[in-house]
């Protein structure tokens, strides 16, 4: 067996080495881990769940405040429905493009000192694992919250100027997140950002190259220099992009959708496995709500040999699990984790 503690599993891994066993993390959603308790009997069983990197935060990154029964409305002025999943934008904060009599929210509005407490709990009670400081919605997402997601691609392409200037400022608040996360003890970053849909980066690549990626490049320079590791939520399709990624300093791609085009996990470990970890894989549109018991336990075992071999690997869902999962497909996933994770 591994001498290996699971924080030094996951670190083994994004260095580019063969473990015998294999970083995992798996989460559920809706009331999944509910009905695997009845299955189980008790809560026992969630125990034995695979969590190797986590994830807290001491901001409160979105400072709701309840309007009424169905509303909330964030620190950035935008109204969101709270009783749809997922959630919904209802009004954008800022209605044109231009900041002119608009409060655009400084870092201050964001600490929480409970979430700071509750943020060195964390890193205190989970030392044996890979900790991360994640700040939700990147330059990107953040841009639609504010504007809306036709009106910010619109600003892009039609008024690149005050584009350029929202990003800015999206990336100033980002990077101050940065300079107060890496004084926790943490061993990365977990930067959370939706570039791509099924076809491809919404943006394109080329005004993601003109907007993202140079601000993107400063922030993981940043965590680079305070000694921790960069790792990235995106799901879609972002095949265009991954050497850029690799070139700008991402050390690890998380989600890894393997239902979008060109994100076939085994191609992409072909092409850059040398040089990024990937983490996720396992098909949330396919294999776990479609699939067989067999098949699910089949797919996590070859993720596992194949996507395993010269590290750079951490096994996960590309999502939690969803509420469409059946019990019995969620069952299967739990087993084969616990067979591939926890032993040989």
């Amino acid at each position: 067996m591994s001498n290996y503690t699971r924080r030094e599993l996951v670190l083994a891994r994004l260095r580019g080495e063969e473990t015998e066993l294999t970083p995992a993390t798996l989460g559920f959603e809706g009331d999944v881990a509910e009905r695997l308790d009845a299955h189980y009997g008790s809560k026992s069983w969630r125990e034995n769940v695979p969590n190797d990197v986590i994830s807290t935060c001491p901001f409160d990154v979105e400072r709701r405040q309840v309007i009424d029964g169905t509303h909330d409305r964030d620190r950035f002025g935008s109204v969101w429905r709270r009783d749809m999943r997922p959630f919904h934008l209802d009004k954008p904060g800022l209605q044109k493009s231009s900041f002119e009599g608009y409060d655009f929210p400084a870092v201050e509005d964001f600490l929480d000192p409970e979430r700071e407490r509750q943020t060195r709990e964390d890193m205190r009670m989970f030392a044996d694992r890979f900790r991360t400081i994640c700040f939700g919605f990147g330059l990107f997402e953040r841009t639609w919250t504010i504007r809306g997601f036709e009106e910010s691609l619109m600003d892009a392409a039609a008024d690149p100027d005050f584009y350029e200037e929202l990003v800015e400022r999206i990336f100033q608040l980002h990077m101050r997140f940065v300079e107060i996360s890496v004084a926790y003890p943490i061993d990365g970053i977990k930067f959370s950002d939706d570039w791509g849909d099924q076809r491809g980066v919404i943006l394109g690549p080329e005004l993601w190259r003109r907007f993202i990626k140079p601000r993107l490049a400063k922030l993981y320079a940043k965590v680079h220099e305070a000694g921790m590791l960069t790792l990235s939520h995106c799901c879609g399709s972002v095949v265009d992009i991954i050497p850029d990624l690799i070139e700008i300093g991402l050390d690890s791609l998380e989600s890894v959708q393997p239902e979008a085009r060109g994100m076939n996990p085994y191609d992409l470990k072909k092409k850059f496995g040398r040089n990024i970890t990937f983490w996720g894989g396992l098909g949330s549109q396919s294999t776990i709500p479609f699939g067989t018991p067999d098949e699910i336990r089949s797919e996590v075992g070859r993720l596992c040999a194949e996507m395993g071999r010269g590290g750079r690997y951490i096994l996960a869902p590309a999502k939690s699990l969803q509420p469409e999962t059946s019990t019995a497909n969620a069952i299967a996933v739990v087993e084969a984790f616990k067979e591939h994770v926890f032993a040989v």
